[in-house]
């Protein structure tokens, strides 16, 4: 395979996995997927972010979130999301240390 059809098929897939997380499972909190997978929407947006400052694009957190999500947080917090547990709350303190703070 080409390195152009490689790319392209990348991106239909990472396209394919945020239509999924922002139309299709809605329902699923950035919590739940932080504590079980280690990311979340946010960080897509954060590596979506990064990607765009590597190749020299200024962009802030805000706006890769906007730019992910289709609308602002504050849209998505009102409409999507929900309360955590204690016990969810305790255990995404400890998986965002060991997937986003800790440094490899």
């Amino acid at each position: 395979m080409d390195k152009q059809t490689e790319i392209e098929l990348q991106a239909a897939a990472f396209r394919r996995l945020q239509k999924h997380l922002m139309e299709d499972r809605t329902d699923v909190q950035n919590i739940d997927m932080m504590n079980l997978a280690g990311f979340c929407r946010n960080c897509l947006s954060r590596w979506y972010q990064e990607a765009a400052n590597e190749k020299g694009i200024e962009m802030g957190k805000d706006e890769a979130r906007e730019v992910f999500y289709g609308m602002t947080m504050d849209e998505w917090k009102a409409n999507y999301q929900t309360d955590a547990s204690p016990e969810k709350q305790a255990a995404f303190k400890v998986a965002f240390e060991e997937n986003v703070t800790k440094k490899d």
